[in-house]
């Protein structure tokens, strides 16, 4: 089935928007449960101000927070694991600090975010999951105490706020959020990074086996963008090649006028010095292209070996 491919993806994705702003940490098994958190999150210190350069995404993770994203609607079930492994990562979290005889903060349990392309009504209502004005259209946050929030992505606003979150939609959302993706500058911090990510994805789907519809025109959907990186990359290639070129060009040029210089000056030093052994032959050799030229206007001065010798070591020092 494709949802685990679109599962890998989400895991991925999220890793990589994150993995500068703090431990990120996937797959990640909960003490004593055969079972698995998606992705745990713990900010750096510090650097939860810069999180907010993702929008909606960023806010989420400013405090140390589990991510649980479906490419399918989370059923009433699902949700109630994403809870039970929540509850069992606090559990540990407690046990540990009242081994350390230490206490742990309420803001250093992690947050639970629930992300789901959609949700009915009475699914949210069920688990008390409401709005709230501190947040945008579609999340939806449960009991304080139970530290769980629903992303519903298919409500959420279409802003640049939301824009890294409704990546992980599906259907027209996701689509639209490409479209956003493609116009934001080629130098953008997560654009690139991101449409990478998509191109795996792309490809992984086309060798799966009878992909569902709204895959196979998430397919078609980037193909143009796909044949479009494709094209960047070997200009780029052609250009980086050509730049290579010409580093090597000068480099051999200059090269050539260092060898040139140096044997001109050797040949100086062997009229006016006489014949000089090759330990002093090889110093001069390491001289830069201004000492060598210094070294033409100095050793109209030399009489004796011993004057070169001398030159020598003061460049040396």
């Amino acid at each position: 089935m494709t949802r685990f491919i679109h599962d890998q993806f989400a895991k991925e994705y999220l890793e990589r928007l994150l993995q500068r702003y703090g431990e990120f940490k996937s797959s990640e098994k909960v003490p004593s449960e055969v079972r698995e958190i998606d992705v745990l999150f713990t900010p750096f210190p510090g650097k939860e101000t810069n999180l907010q350069t993702l929008g909606l995404l960023g806010r989420c993770a400013s405090s140390p927070s589990i991510f649980e994203p479906f490419r399918n609607a989370a059923s009433e079930e699902e949700i109630c694991n994403c809870v039970l492994k929540s509850l069992s990562v606090r559990g540990a979290l407690q046990r540990e600090a009242r081994r350390n005889e230490t206490r742990i903060s309420e803001s250093a349990l992690p947050k639970l975010w629930i992300l789901t392309p959609s949700a009915s009504k009475r699914k949210l209502s069920d688990f008390g999951a409401v709005e709230s004005a501190d947040w945008v259209p579609g999340v939806y946050l449960m009991a304080k105490s139970l530290r769980t929030v629903i992303v519903v992505i298919h409500q959420l606003p279409r802003i640049p706020e939301t824009l890294w979150l409704r990546v992980l939609g599906r259907g027209k959302v996701q689509k639209q959020a490409i479209d956003e993706l493609e116009a934001l500058p080629l130098r953008h911090p997560y654009a690139k990074a991101t449409l990478e990510l998509l191109y795996a994805l792309q490809q992984s789907l086309i060798v799966a086996d009878n992909p569902p519809k709204d895959d196979t025109e998430l397919i078609m959907r980037l193909a143009p963008l796909f044949q479009q990186e494709r094209e960047r990359a070997k200009q780029e290639g052609i250009l980086k090649g050509r730049q290579q070129e010409r580093q090597e060009a000068q480099q051999r040029e200059q090269f050539l006028v260092i060898r040139r210089e140096q044997l001109l000056i050797i040949r100086l030093l062997n009229r006016r010095l006489g014949e000089i052994d090759s330990s002093l032959i090889e110093r001069v050799r390491g001289l830069s292209i201004e000492k060598l030229e210094d070294l033409g206007e100095a050793l109209l001065d030399f009489s004796t070996l011993a004057d070169l010798e001398a030159w020598l070591g003061q460049q040396e020092v």
